[in-house]
C-alpha cells in the first residue's frame, strides 16, 4: 500500500465515530462495520453470565447462518481456520493425502491441510475472477494422475493418494463450483468448500454454503461480518454436523463425566462473540 492509500485509510478510520458505518463513498476493506444491536445482545451476555462458549446465542447464531446458507446445519467455531482444519477431518483427509488448493488464497488453506500431515497441491486459477480454475484440475487429474486398483488416484510425481478439493472462494466472489464438483465425483474426491471470505454471496442463484458438501465460513474482524473472531462449518449432513460439533467441543463423550472417546479441540465459540454474530447478520 502506498503512503498516500495508507494515510487515506488511516484518515478514514480515525474519522469514523464508534459503531458508525463508513460514508462519503469510501468502502473498506478490512474496517468492521457495528451500528446494529451488537452493544444491546454483547451486554445481554454480561447481565445474565452467558459469556463462555454456552448459551442462547450461539445456538442462535449457527441456526442463522444455516439460514443464510440454505443448508440444515451450522456448527460455530472459534475461527475459520478452526473450521477448515476439521472440515478436512470430516472430509477424511489423513497424513501423507493431497488436496487441491488454489495459489491464490490465505495461507490458512494450506495449513488446514498440513495441520493432518497432509499436501496441498497448488493449481492455478483461473484469470477472470481468479478462482480455482476447473480445467487445469481437470488437466492435473488426467494427466498428472492415476487411478490405482483400489480405485484411489496417485500423483504420478509424489506417488501420494490424491484425496480432496479444497476450493476457494476468493474476495467475495464465489468459485464455479459446479465443474468442479463434477470433476470430484469422477475421481472420487472429497470436496469442503473454504467460503470464508463470501458469506451472502451467491452462485447461480444459491447461497455461498450450500454447493458443496462442507462449507466454511469466517468472521474475522476484516470478513464481510464480524464476530471479532470465528467461524462456522455449514452442511445438510446430520452425520458430518454431529461429528464437527462433537470434535470442536472436546470430543466429550459424557456430559458430566470427563470422558473423551477421541482426540478433540478447544474450538469453540463464545457466546459473547456469537451475540455479536446474530447483530451482524440480522
Amino acid at each position: 500500500m502506498s503512503n498516500t492509500a495508507s494515510a487515506t485509510l488511516s484518515s478514514a478510520v480515525a474519522s469514523r465515530e464508534p459503531g458508525a458505518p463508513a460514508t462519503g463513498g469510501f468502502i473498506p476493506l478490512c474496517v468492521p462495520n457495528v451500528a446494529g444491536t451488537e452493544w444491546e445482545y454483547i451486554k445481554d451476555c454480561l447481565d445474565t453470565g452467558w459469556v463462555s462458549s454456552v448459551g442462547s446465542y450461539v445456538d442462535r447464531f449457527e441456526r442463522e447462518c444455516a439460514e443464510r446458507t440454505d443448508t440444515r446445519f451450522g456448527v460455530a467455531t472459534s475461527t475459520g481456520t478452526a473450521a477448515l482444519h476439521v472440515s478436512m477431518m470430516l472430509a477424511g483427509i489423513e497424513r501423507d493425502d493431497e488436496v487441491i488448493v488454489p495459489t491464490l488464497t490465505f495461507i490458512a488453506s494450506c495449513n488446514a491441510v498440513r495441520y493432518l500431515g497432509a499436501w496441498p497441491v497448488l493449481i492455478d486459477v483461473e484469470p477472470d475472477y481468479w478462482q480455482l480454475d476447473s480445467n487445469r484440475v481437470a488437466e492435473f487429474l488426467r494427466n498428472g494422475c492415476e487411478r490405482l486398483a483400489d480405485g484411489t488416484l496417485r500423483n504420478q510425481t509424489t506417488g501420494r493418494r490424491v484425496k480432496g478439493m479444497l476450493p476457494v472462494d476468493v474476495l467475495g466472489h464465489p468459485c464455479d463450483i459446479d465443474p468442479l464438483l463434477v470433476l470430484a465425483a469422477e475421481y472420487g474426491l472429497a470436496v469442503v468448500e473454504d467460503s470464508t471470505e463470501a458469506f451472502g454471496a451467491r452462485y447461480r442463484g444459491r447461497p455461498v454454503g450450500s454447493t458443496s458438501p462442507v462449507s466454511c465460513l469466517s468472521f474475522n474482524g476484516n470478513k464481510l461480518m464480524t464476530t471479532g473472531g470465528g467461524g462456522m462449518i455449514v452442511t445438510n449432513n446430520e452425520v458430518l454436523a454431529k461429528r464437527a460439533k462433537y470434535l470442536t467441543t472436546q470430543a466429550k463423550d459424557d456430559a458430566v463425566e470427563f470422558i473423551h472417546g477421541a482426540v478433540g479441540f478447544n474450538y469453540r465459540l463464545t457466546n459473547i462473540q456469537a451475540a455479536m454474530g446474530c447483530a451482524q447478520v440480522a
